[in-house]
């Protein structure tokens, strides 16, 4: 992810407007997923709805091309059910009960946002509900934490704790990170406690700092394996496994989530099919 040492990026209130805008298209077009996110809809056509949504606006793709070798080649991390992110998108097809993890980033007049849902797919099993319900909720508590914590480790140990209260497993191996004009900028933001990273890396959560914060949770390990593609990265059992994100700014008046909905005065810039609220779909 981003360099091991932690060197303190805080934007200005103009600057984190700039990431609004990168921020309002990858809820688009997330919003644009979920119309299409049924049994039968292929991997493949769910990258080329945010593919469109991301050329509607002139925005650049942050995944595209991104690292490598292989570069990573599309729009969209799309990973189902064991697989827990950089799934690449194809001919597989989604079918009813499965869990899809959507993972997307743009960059808009240089200034970029990120964020992930993780879709269910017609009912659920109870289990693979309960691990959505944990992940989305550690996203959340995360968020509030941040109004009143002073340290990102006091954040990571409480959204931990959630994790494991509800009898899941954070993934040990990846990490949030700050965001700004790149994809991956300092901080390390990590999902649970660790005693080294703390005494190494740990942040102060000031007004200014930008970050994506992207609990990461498995049923049954917080192990990973990498597949053959030297992308697609699986819980180590095969277990089930859930994925969420929102670029946060941490204002003057508490922390703001870059990548939600918009607020009154900016649906009127959204096209036609979402100007009206009832129909958004997630978020």
């Amino acid at each position: 992810m981003a360099s091991t040492k932690y060197r303190r990026i805080l934007r200005t209130p103009r600057e984190i407007a700039k990431m609004r805008r990168a921020g309002l298209v990858v809820w688009e077009a997330h919003q644009a997923v979920a119309r299409l996110m049924q049994p039968g809809v292929t991997t493949a056509e769910l990258n080329q709805a945010v593919r469109k949504t991301f050329a509607n606006h002139r925005a650049e793709s942050l995944f595209l091309n991104y690292g490598g070798p292989p570069p990573f080649p599309a729009e969209t991390c799309i990973s189902i059910n064991e697989e827990l992110v950089h799934g690449i998108p194809g001919a597989r097809k989604v079918k009813a009960g499965d869990i899809v993890k959507i993972d997307t980033g743009c960059r808009v007049d240089g200034w970029c946002g990120d964020a992930a849902f993780t879709h269910a797919v017609g009912p659920i099993t109870p289990v693979a509900q309960r691990l959505l319900d944990a992940t989305l909720g550690a996203l959340n508590l995360a968020i509030d934490l941040m109004k009143t914590k002073q340290r990102w480790s006091q954040v990571a140990r409480e959204m931990q704790a959630f994790v494991e209260g509800n009898g899941f497993h954070v993934v040990d191996t990846m990490v949030g990170h700050g965001i700004g004009q790149n994809l991956h900028e300092p901080p390390q933001v990590p999902n649970l406690y660790d005693s080294e990273w703390a005494a190494r890396e740990d942040f102060e959560l000031r007004p200014g700092i930008v970050i994506a914060v992207e609990p990461m949770v498995n049923v049954g390990t917080p192990r990973l394996r990498e597949m053959p593609d030297r992308w697609t990265q699986v819980s180590a059992d095969r277990s089930l496994t859930a994925h969420f994100e929102h670029t946060i700014a941490l204002t003057a008046d508490g922390p703001r989530r870059l990548t939600g909905p918009p607020v009154e005065d900016e649906i009127q810039s959204l096209p036609d099919w979402l100007q009206d609220p009832s129909k958004w779909l997630i978020w």
